[in-house]
């Protein structure tokens, strides 16, 4: 793209100095008129002569407007194609932030989730649960959202490793992921909130068992995704 409208800025040059250059060169033949030859000239040749040079101006003239109209037209050409230029590139900056390939930053809420130690009833918190309130950010209006800094897309695969009986962890993007979970949320702090913390169906209430936190914070930054995204079985041309 940038390489189209350098070409265009270059062409445009060439042909304003083109222009302006002719336009230069009839003027100074118009200049560089011989004087004498004009005081021994019989009143007929003058007529003629004058005529012949009115007529140059007004040819120079029509060419100069001529110049300044495309002058205008290029230039115009120039900005539509630099706004449309900048039109893709924010349209493409914010295809690539929502796809997760972008570091980004804002206001939302911090979540932080701990596996209860001490209470051997509390049951192990496990996968499902980190995605359920991945569900509820999601529908609350999250624009981005990440647990313990590996960003969350719709390709995130996030599934239970059992190492033995005891031993357990999370693996979420291939990473391997232990308690405490701090799941940052991108979006508008009162809507996240008010998502979570609805009296006994917010996801607050329903798993209190567990140490769970819930703070809105400013200028919250999440990474991008940090494996490569390959799409492998989706047509990118689409349908013609």
């Amino acid at each position: 793209m940038k390489k189209g409208k350098n070409i265009m800025i270059v062409t445009i040059g060439i042909i304003c100095f083109i222009l302006t250059y002719v336009i230069f060169i009839q003027f100074k033949t118009i200049e560089e008129t011989n004087i004498t030859e004009i005081e021994t000239m019989t009143e007929t040749e003058l007529r003629e002569k004058i005529a012949l040079w009115k007529e140059r101006y007004e040819a120079t003239y029509e060419k100069l407007q001529e110049t300044n109209e495309r002058i205008a037209e290029y230039r115009e050409k120039k900005e539509a194609n630099q706004e449309a230029s900048e039109l893709l590139d924010k349209e493409l900056l914010q295809a690539k932030t929502l796809a997760g390939e972008t570091d980004v930053k804002g206001d939302g809420i911090v979540i932080t989730l701990v596996q209860n130690e001490e209470n051997e009833e509390s049951e192990l918190l496990k996968s499902d649960i980190l995605l359920h309130l991945i569900n509820e950010l999601n529908s609350a209006g999250a624009e981005a959202i990440s647990i313990n800094d590996q960003r969350i897309i719709n390709m995130s695969d996030i599934v239970d490793i059992y190492v033995d009986d005891i031993t357990h962890y999370i693996l979420i993007n291939k990473e391997k992921i232990v308690s405490p979970y701090v799941i940052k949320a991108i979006g508008d702090p009162k809507y996240l909130e008010s998502a979570l913390t609805t009296k006994t169906v917010g996801f607050m209430d329903m798993y209190s068992e567990y140490a769970v936190s819930l703070e809105r914070q400013n200028n919250i930054r999440i990474p991008k995704y940090s494996r490569k995204i390959e799409i492998k079985y989706i047509d990118m041309e689409g349908e013609k």
